[in-house]
């Protein structure tokens, strides 16, 4: 990469963390300043937030003034690569992102991604049947390896997940040279790094095998012996348990005397998940938000995720899932999917190593090999995921802390989150693009309600139509349930059902066959995650007069500080329950505002709704 005319630059982390301009070392000042830039470059362009950097460089409470030592060191790292950088000015490598900051770098200017470059041709080699270009670019990635990702920097660098996974990577690629190395021949080639990644990670059962079987084919067969016996007393001590049986399989040829190759047919290809829900075959609309993300996804350094929210029932999961099946072709490794119950109302929030070891066992892993730890779940699943392009659909989340860990550390992946909530955390530290559902237009509420009716919905009674879309305020969930009773036998005409809807009082013409799929069932579920102030609030919220509400109307409303009110009116915006139309103006859909009413009703005294009402006309009242 150019850092000015004729002036390159290159950056390392797989060793010490150096960087090189114009031919020349630069001195990078002192620990904090080197573990900013070396967490910048293990990230290897993706965002890295203020609070992570503070949480790197200081192990216990950080200072007052923790933030804006962050932002010096930044600053000098801008100048030092970038000489003559105007102060306060961005530059072209270090580049601020919202809430944190990003390294701009390709495989020629930093060793991690060439490393990943040759990492991924080495898989694809292997795939095709040619383990001599396999173990030729498996060597030329590992030779960039200069000692531990981020020597010199310990503790930090043996303990931060971001290392720990680039690490993992590199043992990866370790097993991949030694499994191309067995098919040619060539163990004796792979001896020195197997020697090394074995030593690093002394209770990794596959790293020792291979270590063993390439001791043995270079006529080490004693040494092999006594490594296998030095292991198996480790694991003993140290875990309480025997070999595994890949070991003992190693060990056994080796006795035999069957450490060549056994075949050379390829080895099965890699696992590819589909495991996307189907395409809702009557989906319609969204053009607007079909294209932002077309267009998001289109653009060079385009986002690894994309954040849809909204209000319970407004389509947001079959937004997702239907962008997912249009993009899934440009991710040929698979398409991995999970329900994370975040707003469930059946069974808990799913946690974050339940979902890991899920996605770990469709990428191939076996249940017994995947490690208890979450982080180490986490960096065995980006280490699965480097170097393939993977669709990930995230439905029903509940913050952005559930999901953290499920996001790939490399580039090459997109992961869509659907979530009820506003993922504001998400959209700084992992540089998501959001997509906020928004009501559909009245031609597309029409044509939700008309299209599973076929031919049949272009004679529909269009007057009836219009009040029945009227009646469900445009929400695709309420749409879709009216669609299917139309759809469905026994007959029901537009008319008679416009009818009902028109006499049935507050949500009783949308429940449905099923109580827990009912309006009332989805709304609950966002209701019984808000705290129990904000919840008052809510219920409170129909006994104030007009179509909106502003900060202070709400603090009246619920009797509190004009402060607490704000906090409540921000509590309801982020959980989709109010939506601010104008600014500063807040206003709460009409079949919210049904339920919030029967809510009231069953659990506010009339003293207290009698009050909040007294309190509105108050502050309504004309002054002079």
């Amino acid at each position: 990469m150019r850092a000015e005319a004729g002036e390159t630059i290159g950056f390392s982390v797989l060793g010490s963390v150096r960087v090189v301009r114009a031919g020349t070392e630069l001195h990078l000042g002192a620990r904090q300043q080197r573990l900013v830039l070396a967490l910048l470059l293990a990230r290897a362009g993706s965002p890295v937030t203020l609070a992570e950097l503070v949480d790197l460089l200081w192990d216990e409470e950080a200072p007052a003034s923790a933030a804006n030592v962050v932002h010096r060191h930044v600053g000098v790292l801008r100048r030092l690569i970038e000489p003559g950088l105007p102060t306060r000015s961005t530059g072209r490598h270090i580049l601020r992102e919202l809430s944190g900051y990003r390294l701009r770098a390709d495989e020629d200017s930093l060793d991690l991604l060439k490393f990943r470059s040759l990492s991924r041709l080495a898989g694809r080699s292997l795939q095709d049947g040619d383990p001599e270009s396999a173990l030729r670019h498996s060597l030329d990635g590992l030779r960039l390896w200069r000692g531990r990702c981020a020597a010199g920097l310990e503790p930090a660098s043996r303990l931060h997940p971001a290392f720990l996974a680039v690490e993992a990577e590199r043992a990866q690629a370790v097993r991949e040279a030694a499994d191309a190395a067995e098919r040619c021949g060539r163990m004796s080639a792979v001896l020195a790094p197997l020697r090394q990644a074995a030593e690093q990670h002394p209770l990794d059962e596959s790293l020792q095998s291979r270590l063993l079987l390439a001791l043995a084919a270079d006529g080490r067969q004693a040494e092999a012996v006594e490594m296998y016996r030095a292991v198996r007393r480790r694991l003993a001590d140290d875990l309480g348990i025997d070999p595994g049986e890949e070991l003992r399989e190693a060990y056994d040829r080796l006795l035999h005397q069957r450490t060549q190759p056994a075949r050379t047919d390829p080895p099965p290809p890699l696992p590819r998940p589909a495991q996307l829900p189907p395409n809702l075959p009557f989906f319609t609309g969204r053009d607007d938000l079909v294209a932002e993300a077309r267009a998001a996804l289109a653009r060079p350094d385009g986002p690894a995720v994309l954040a849809v929210d909204g209000m319970p029932g407004i389509g947001k999961t079959a937004l997702a899932v239907h962008l997912a099946h249009e993009f899934a072709s440009g991710y040929p490794d698979g398409q991995l999917y999970v329900d994370l119950r975040g707003y469930d109302g059946h069974e808990p929030a799913m946690s974050p190593a339940e979902a890991l070891r899920g996605f770990l066992g469709s990428l191939g892993i076996p249940q017994e090999g995947i490690p208890a730890e979450l982080h180490a779940q986490a960096g065995m699943f980006r280490s699965n995921l480097a170097g393939r392009r993977v669709l990930i659909l995230l439905d029903n989340c509940r913050d952005a802390e559930q999901i953290r860990h499920l996001l790939p550390g490399t580039p090459g992946c997109l992961v869509i989150v659907t979530s009820r909530s506003r993922l504001c955390t998400l959209l700084t530290a992992a540089g998501a693009h959001p997509l906020p559902v928004g009501l559909p237009t009245v031609d597309e509420a029409r044509r939700v309600l008309l299209q599973p009716l076929g031919a049949g919905g272009v004679t529909a009674d269009p007057a009836a139509i219009d009040a029945i879309v009227a009646a469900c305020g445009r929400l695709p969930l309420a749409l879709a349930m009216v669609a299917n009773r139309l759809a469905s036998p026994p007959a029901t005409t537009p008319a008679q059902i416009a009818a009902e809807l028109a006499q049935a009082p507050g949500l009783d013409g949308f429940d449905g066959d099923d109580p827990k799929t009912g309006l009332r069932a989805v709304f609950s579920w966002s209701y019984q995650a808000l705290s129990a102030p904000a919840a008052r609030l809510f219920r409170l919220l129909p006994i104030h007069p007009g179509p909106d509400i502003t900060v202070a109307g709400a603090a009246d409303l619920a009797g509190v500080p004009l402060r607490s009110g704000r906090t409540l009116i921000g509590e309801l915006s982020r959980a989709h329950l109010i939506s601010e139309d104008l600014p500063g103006r807040y206003r709460t859909h009409a079949l919210l505002l049904a339920y919030a009413t029967e809510l009231g009703e069953e659990h506010d005294s009339p003293a207290e709704r009698a009050a909040a009402q007294l309190r509105c006309r108050q502050s309504h009242r004309p002054t002079g």
